[in-house]
């Protein structure tokens, strides 16, 4: 068996609602909030980034995967808000979890797919016999412009996968696809704080084309039809796009897990899909099938084909769950504290 053997969330405490976004720009906050399905997002604090999200899930991932971090024989970080423009920051988080030394590691970007192009990779690998055990995170502190569509919607997290292979698989990949285009929807220049979207690419072009075609191809080569899955998890930019895609493809409404987290934790981009996979992974019995595919602008799309098996009921108390990290110790923010937070004032002094 080859699959993942551990994997961990990590949701910043700190949340800011809609109606407080919407306030200070004089916007409808039921528009944003039928519209996108939002109700509040999650919100890194002054110390957090991309490299300390990563760290805290990676750790969680050890736990439930009950190796030492120096068996790693990869470790990579997708992101789109990587701190470093030139320096990893996967380098960082193998030191900080005690695995830097004899592994391969990388940064690796695709916009919102990093975190599953990591995971694709770090399990081919296993696959090959190139390595035993491999480590892929997606994470996000996401940006969004003051006012701009995206502020009421980017937020911060990150999910941790260990892939492996033999009795400690948790949850078997079976088949994966992958599919991709230059589809310009949604980019980010150097020196630029905030990102930009073709607005008309955004949705079919974007998002929805990449997304079924990755899909369609992922059922056809694995033989299998949407009833044949428990959950489905698709990329969460907002709690409308992935429930639409769903339902195109055949997934009834009560099979995808977005309507547990967008709510409340907003698009963690990199870390979207692959944190939805956590919290699947948290209740889904053995035997369950799962059904995750991801999205990245630029653009394109991963597949995964997952069967958990009767090893990941007994990891999962081992560390803590995605739940619990959307639903305790929530802290509220205003709008002022969140924009110092974010540095956003500092930002457009800057602009």
């Amino acid at each position: 068996m080859i699959g993942i053997i551990g994997y961990g969330a990590y949701i910043p405490r700190y949340r800011i609602k809609v109606e407080e976004i919407a306030k200070v720009w004089g916007a409808n906050a039921e528009n944003y909030k039928r519209g996108l399905g939002l109700t509040e997002k999650s919100v890194p604090a002054p110390d957090q980034d991309v490299i300390t999200l990563s760290a805290e899930a990676a750790k969680n991932a050890l736990k439930r995967a009950g190796i030492p971090a120096n068996a790693l024989g990869c470790l990579y970080i997708g992101s789109e808000s990587h701190p470093y423009a030139v320096k990893p920051s996967a380098t960082v988080v193998a030191d900080a979890i005690g695995a830097a030394g004899h592994l391969h590691v990388a940064s690796l970007e695709f916009a919102c797919k990093a975190g599953s192009e990591g995971m694709y990779i770090a399990y081919s690998q296993v696959k090959a016999g190139v390595i035993q055990y491999g480590m892929a995170i997606g994470a996000d502190t996401s940006q969004g412009a003051p006012g701009d569509a995206l502020e009421y919607s980017a937020s911060a997290g990150a999910a941790a996968y260990i892939m492996g292979q033999g009795p400690k698989v948790l949850a078997t990949v079976d088949w994966t696809h992958s599919y991709a285009t230059d589809t310009p929807d949604f980019w980010r220049r150097e020196y630029q704080h905030y990102p930009r979207h073709g607005s008309r690419f955004t949705g079919e072009p974007a998002y929805f084309h990449h997304i079924t075609s990755c899909a369609e191809a992922l059922l056809k080569k694995s033989g299998m039809k949407p009833k044949d899955f428990q959950y489905a998890v698709f990329h969460q930019p907002n709690g409308k796009f992935p429930m639409a895609v769903g339902a195109k493809l055949g997934f009834a409404r009560e099979q995808m897990v977005t309507g547990w987290l967008v709510p409340t934790l907003g698009n963690t981009y990199s870390g979207a899909s692959p944190i939805g996979l956590t919290a699947i992974l948290d209740v889904a019995k053995p035997g369950d099938r799962i059904f995750m595919c991801s999205f990245g602008s630029g653009a394109g799309s991963d597949g995964f084909v997952f069967t958990v098996t009767k090893a990941a009921p007994k990891v999962r108390d081992l560390a803590p769950k995605t739940r619990d990290y959307l639903d305790k110790d929530r802290i509220y923010l205003d709008y002022g504290t969140y924009a110092k937070f974010r540095k956003k004032i500092l930002k457009n002094l800057e602009d």
